[in-house]
């Protein structure tokens, strides 16, 4: 009990309301003793005061003397009360203390109670402090807000770890049942065995595509971003770059329109991947002989903007709300076996920039992604709404 913090607290409160009791009652019997006058005195005098036999010539003297002893009776009466006074006032300020200091620190018993019925499989409970808002209620009140955010990061994991190893289940499936069935068949044709080795090559480069995507998304919720200054046109252009190759071999064209000035601050190669997962859609989505249009520029709210247009199939209305969750495929992406996680960790690295993401789309008529990212310079206004590079 002596290492509680009730106790040290109720110590110190009966402590200190004793030394300040102490330094009030000694100073005022101080004061009195200073302003009174005692000496020894002799008893004859009290006696013959009490037999009522006065002393003649000596009355003034008599008086004096019982004047004197009234003095040293009282400073002496004072003292004794006082004793007892601190006395008492300790033994009650202990009680008083021990109680008080149980009142304080209820928040504190309360607090932990609830913490320690919280377990990592189940973060729904929160301790939701009532009383006044004081140092204590903001603490609960901080302690529930870390709450939300540790169960929104754990729920995220598990339908991470959900949708992954669903993910991963198709393609390990169909790379035992060729190897059992075709493969380990020691009857087997050649076409048979050709066949079966071009699906496990085509499963196997799906796991690894999927495991990559994977690995950039745990990467890009962590916090080991290099920020630094940067001019986001450039970012772009190198992104497209890395594409021309691939466009030309589809016969695809990429019209770039990028603006000046655009800086920002970030981490560039984070900000090359979004804006090269955008382009690699548009290169897959669009039809040969189709044109790829990238563009960026500043808004007049302030925000800075990537535009990605491509020719492709387009999205439903349906589809758009949906288009940057995990592993969410469309058909055409379904078709060519695509892990899903692109467009999603396009959404963590803009947001994790303080961007925001959005797409513009009609079915038949291709789509246009558009990253929002804030300035290096100042605090931009609302998001725009409206599509970039109007069709």
């Amino acid at each position: 009990m002596i290492h509680t913090i009730r106790f040290r607290l109720t110590v110190l409160y009966s402590g200190l309301l004793f030394v300040l009791a102490a330094l009030v009652l000694g100073g005022i019997y101080l004061a009195v003793s200073k302003t009174t006058d005692q000496r020894p005195y002799s008893t004859e005098y009290a006696k013959a005061y009490r037999g009522n036999v006065y002393l003649g010539r000596h009355e003034v003297v008599f008086v004096e003397e019982v004047e004197n002893a009234i003095n040293v009776r009282t400073l002496a009466t004072l003292r004794d009360y006082s004793l007892i006074t601190l006395a008492a006032l300790y033994l009650a300020s202990l009680g008083i203390g021990w109680v008080l200091a149980g009142r304080v620190l209820r928040p504190i018993r309360s607090i932990t109670r609830s913490t320690n019925d919280i377990q990592a499989t189940d973060l729904s409970r929160r301790i939701r402090l009532v009383g006044p808002r004081d140092e204590l209620r903001d603490l609960a009140d901080t302690i529930d807000t870390m709450l939300d955010r540790l169960e929104a990061a754990f729920r995220s994991q598990r339908q991470l770890i959900d949708d992954a190893s669903h993910e991963l289940r198709s393609p390990l499936t169909i790379i035992r049942a060729n190897v059992d069935a075709v493969l380990a068949a020691p009857d087997a044709s050649e076409a048979e065995r050709a066949r079966a080795v071009a699906i496990v090559d085509r499963a196997t480069t799906r796991m690894t595509r999927l495991v990559e995507d994977l690995l950039a998304s745990a990467r890009r919720q962590g916090t080991a971003f290099a920020d630094a200054d940067l001019e986001l046109s450039r970012v772009v252009g190198e992104a497209c770059e890395e594409y021309a190759s691939l466009a030309a071999g589809r016969a695809l064209t990429i019209v770039r329109d990028l603006g000046h000035g655009l800086e920002t601050t970030g981490d560039q190669d984070a900000l090359r991947r979004a804006v090269a997962n955008l382009l690699s859609n548009a290169v897959r989505l669009s039809p040969p002989g189709g044109v790829v249009r990238v563009s960026a520029g500043r808004s007049a709210s302030g925000w800075l903007w990537v535009a990605v247009r491509d020719e492709g199939p387009g999205l439903a209305a349906e589809d758009q709300t949906r288009v940057f969750d995990r592993f969410w495929r469309g058909e055409s992406s379904r078709r060519d076996r695509h892990t899903g996680l692109g467009l999603a960790i396009v959404r963590q690295i803009v947001e994790s920039h303080g961007g925001k993401v959005a797409v513009f789309s009609q079915v038949g008529r291709g789509a246009t992604f558009v990253l929002w990212l804030p300035p290096r310079d100042g605090e931009p206004g609302p998001t725009p709404e409206e599509n970039p590079l109007p069709v």
